[in-house]
């Protein structure tokens, strides 16, 4: 009898729930559905407005406008745009510094100096390449600096456009160019790329002048080495006709004529000498 209680009792607390649901709920919804939706203001919509916003009461016109100043966005480049031109100078850097800049004459020198002493590793190749890395740098320093302010600060700045920043900003390196390429060596590649042989020598295209430039950087260089091997060359020389001489024929004369050619050249502060020569040969 109790179990039958409960169950009696738990029906009608059910009966009771549901009709007090069916009662409440409808009303409830017809209030939220005939309630109006909270609707966003104007003012937090608007990004930037200009002017003074109508009143938003009744008799109000709660009209906005809305006005973007698009003035002075376009005229420098972006920052997409600097870091793309910066990537791509990066990838471009080595190969215009090997036949733009005086990095091959000084390291082709520095390495037929060492050859001339008779020594195979020593400096290493990394302490040659730097030492003429770091004396281009000392070189091309004014041409850079003209190359900065002619072309690359008013490109940025916005005061000219990548055309004319292109063509103000080369010609600093076109002049220092032309300075070091000799007339033989123009005329040779233009007349290799059978073209008409320009007027002066400052209407010669950039695919004509880089080779040029490359080819008179390599002929200075074998000849500043040629000057450097001469004295080293008599050193050998005399340690040779010496030592066949006094019938020594089994001692290698590298290994005797190599003492003296150091002390030669630290007694004439050799590297001073071959540096002062290179910088000077560019004016």
């Amino acid at each position: 009898m109790s179990a039958l209680r409960r169950l009696l009792a738990v029906t009608a607390l059910a009966v009771l729930l549901g009709v007090a649901l069916s009662v409440l709920l409808p009303a409830g919804v017809a209030e939220a559905a005939g309630s109006p939706a909270p609707v966003a203001s104007a003012d937090h919509v608007v990004l930037a407005a200009e002017g003074p916003a109508g009143p938003r009461g009744p008799g109000g016109t709660g009209d906005t406008s809305v006005t973007v100043d698009l003035e002075g966005l376009t005229d420098k480049p972006g920052t997409s745009v600097a870091v793309l031109l910066a990537l791509t100078l990066l990838s471009l850097l080595p190969a215009i510094v090997l036949t733009c800049t005086s990095f091959t004459k000084i390291l082709i020198v520095l390495g037929l100096t060492r050859n001339a002493l008779g020594l195979q590793q020593t400096p290493p190749n990394q302490v040659l390449a730097g030492l003429a890395l770091f004396l281009s740098l000392f070189i091309m320093a004014p041409v850079l600096s003209d190359i900065n302010e002619a072309g690359v600060q008013p490109y940025l700045d916005g005061q000219k456009s990548s055309t004319e920043a292109w063509d103000d900003g080369i010609d600093p390196l076109r002049s220092f160019m032309l300075g070091q390429t000799d007339d033989e060596e123009l005329e040779l590649l233009t007349n290799v790329a059978d073209r008409e042989l320009p007027e002066t020598r400052e209407d010669v295209p950039m695919s004509t002048l880089v080779p040029a430039f490359i080819l008179s950087e390599l002929e200075q260089a074998f000849i500043i080495g040629f000057i450097i091997f001469i004295p080293f060359l008599v050193i050998d020389i005399v340690v040779s006709g010496a030592l066949m001489a006094l019938g020594m024929m089994m001692m290698p004369p590298a290994m005797v004529s190599l003492p003296f050619k150091l002390l030669l050249f630290v007694l004439v502060n050799g590297w001073s000498l071959v540096i002062t020569a290179l910088v000077g040969s560019y004016g």
